[in-house]
């Protein structure tokens, strides 16, 4: 059972009515033409939505990550991408709370919270992928200052982000490699170049980019919080919140992907009766809400587990494996049930067809999480 409030129970009633009144009537046509939605991010920040996880003073209407992960859910159940826009932003505003000194929090949290600075995180590298102790993007004092030079790439709404948390090496020569990785909070300058969008299968309307930096300066006190080489650590942190609102994401596509195809089932006639009443496809709908139910309470799980303050990497990648895998079940599923219109551009499954691999690959793919979840369990077996 769900705890929220009733002040989270009616922030994600606004966020569900908001999507069903405003998002889907609109969503193929931006989709489609894989134009940027000014409009209904304009309409999110009005709500607050960019604020969900920053609490007073900086804040207003900061809520558990249970509920955040519900509200991610919402969203991207309306389209998944409009769940994408957020979901970097809060990675940064949870490691500038967690991490920043008092001056970084002033500096940004208030200006988060209204969506007027909207953030991202940029970890991979063109030749690194989820490895990212290999990564070669460094900082190097000069001064006051660090001089960044190096490249990141699949980097999500870095075009219209004001802040960036840029994870790179600030001591080349550190062993083990990850103690000399630091993160800085950047903003963009001469040697900072977003050189392009990643054309993508699906997650459209939302930009993934190239960036490139050269001998690009920033202060020292761009370091988050007080101490370089503590990045890697602070990053793995954030990456549970960031796992955590994936899953949310799959969640809400899987929720859309059902509910088509529990429509479609009941309207569809074929030998004289709705579809659903024939076994095979009765048998889809059971397995789909079945296995959707165990993806929401695992991720709700995790949530709680993050919530608490504990350790949660194990659980945010359990529940990111298993949320995304069962999304792209889903959704092949809903294909099927559909038939032909399924395949067809003018119904809304095969955007959650080609939105679903997204979650599996995305925020470190289900093949390294399955190694942190081995791992952990190995680790934790008794003797």
């Amino acid at each position: 059972m769900n705890d929220f409030t009733d002040d989270e129970l009616s922030v994600i009633e606004l966020v569900r009515t908001w999507v069903d009144r405003e998002v889907k009537p609109v969503v193929q046509e931006l989709e489609h033409a894989n134009t940027y939605p000014e409009d209904l991010i304009e309409q999110m920040k009005a709500m607050g939505i960019f604020g969900l996880a920053i609490p007073e003073p900086w804040g207003e209407v900061a809520v558990s990550a249970p509920c955040y992960a519900a509200v991610t859910a919402e969203l991207a159940r309306g389209w998944m991408s409009l769940a994408g826009a957020m979901g970097g932003h809060t990675v940064v505003a949870k490691l500038l709370l967690a991490y920043g000194t008092d001056e970084q929090k002033a500096t940004y949290l208030p200006r988060m919270a209204t969506g007027d600075v909207r953030a991202t995180m940029a970890l991979t590298e063109p030749g690194g992928g989820s490895d990212l102790q290999a990564m070669r993007t460094v900082a190097r004092t000069d001064g006051d200052d660090y001089v960044i030079n190096g490249s990141k790439t699949w980097i999500s709404n870095a075009r219209r982000s004001q802040l960036i948390a840029l994870l790179c090496r600030t001591d080349a020569d550190a062993r083990p490699a990850h103690k000399g990785i630091s993160i800085l909070l950047v903003e963009k300058g001469p040697g900072f170049e977003v050189s392009r969008d990643l054309p993508k299968l699906g997650y459209k309307g939302v930009e993934s980019c190239e960036l490139a930096f050269s001998d690009f300066r920033v202060p020292r006190s761009s370091l988050l919080g007080t101490e370089e080489g503590r990045g890697f650590a602070q990053m793995m942190r954030g990456l549970e919140m960031g796992r955590i609102q994936v899953a949310s994401r799959a969640l809400g596509v899987a929720q859309a992907a059902l509910d088509d195809s529990v429509r479609y089932a009941q309207e569809r006639q074929s030998f004289g009766k709705p579809i659903w009443q024939h076994q095979s496809i009765g048998n889809y709908l059971a397995d789909m809400a079945t296995e959707l139910e165990a993806a929401r309470q695992l991720t709700q799980y995790a949530a709680r587990r993050y919530e608490s303050s504990a350790r949660a990497d194990k659980e945010a990648s359990m529940a990111k494996l298993f949320a995304s895998e069962t999304a792209m079940k889903i959704a092949l599923s809903a294909v099927r049930i559909h038939g032909g219109y399924g395949y067809s551009t003018e119904f809304d499954v095969e955007r959650y067809f080609r939105d679903a691999p997204l979650m599996i690959v995305g925020e470190g793919t289900n093949e390294i999480l399955r190694g942190v979840i081995a791992r952990q369990v190995v680790e934790s077996a008794p003797i």
